[in-house]
């Protein structure tokens, strides 16, 4: 199998027609989407309509905080912003839509692979994963072998080893890395819709179950078409700037 990883798709339609284009292109039979189908962006129905026809295909899906502010009442702690966006997608998106994303699990499990959109211990606290403290309490709530995360916006890889020690590796754009079957992973793609490591191009990454590699992309798209369209919906300028800039 090999296993598209997608996460923070973000109501990004331009960035994640050319992250699914890419991974056809790889040769990829099976597609996970690790959260945050809305929130930021200026197509949420889209991006949601395209996650549940993949889904009905087979795909892996989980919720992400976004995706969970959407189908209940706004967070008091998500910022202004951020709440403006969630209340305009409240209104772009239909029954079966946000229907669909309530009914998300927040963790789903393939083999000895577990997909969260955070950490997975206490999946629905939204704890970020940003170093080895946060990545090792997420290994040990589980005893699958990988897991695949987002919620960052930045790739990442943790191990943790057969006789507990912890390691972490910032991957490079197209890098191929060989994973061990002793040892324990969290695999952070990056963000499809929103990447915040100073690089505009979307990322995604790609598992190969049989030889075990894993491999990150960068997919350059047009940020600026998917930047004025968050614009021309009226939503903040600081989310069209952040698809320019890439922070």
């Amino acid at each position: 199998m090999r296993l598209a990883l997608l996460t923070d798709l973000h109501a990004n339609r331009e960035a994640l027609t050319a992250c699914l284009a890419h991974a056809h292109q790889q040769n990829a039979d099976q597609y996970a989407f690790t959260g945050d189908f809305v929130g930021y962006g200026a197509d949420p129905a889209w991006v949601v309509d395209t996650v549940r026809e993949y889904v009905g295909r087979g795909a892996v899906a989980v919720q992400g905080n976004h995706d969970f502010s959407v189908t209940q009442a706004t967070r008091p702690q998500m910022h202004a912003e951020a709440r403006e966006v969630i209340d305009w997608t409240r209104g772009q998106l239909d029954a079966a839509q946000v229907g669909f994303l309530a009914g998300l699990p927040l963790t789903q499990e393939l083999g000895n692979m577990m997909f969260v959109h955070a950490s997975a211990h206490n999946p629905v606290k939204w704890e970020y994963v940003t170093g080895v403290e946060e990545a090792e309490r997420s290994l040990r709530a589980t005893h699958s072998r990988m897991v695949f995360s987002g919620h960052v916006h930045a790739p990442a890889l943790y191990r943790r080893a057969d006789d507990g020690r912890m390691g972490s590796h910032t991957p490079a754009a197209g890098s191929c890395i060989a994973l061990k079957p002793q040892h324990q992973y969290l695999v952070i793609p990056g963000a499809v819709g929103q990447p915040r490591d100073g690089n505009c191009a979307a990322c995604y990454a790609l598992f190969d179950d049989v030889t075990r590699e894993l491999s990150y992309f960068r997919v350059p798209y047009d940020h600026g078409a998917a930047a004025r369209r968050v614009i021309a919906a009226g939503l903040p300028i600081v989310f069209a700037m952040r698809l320019i800039e890439g922070i």
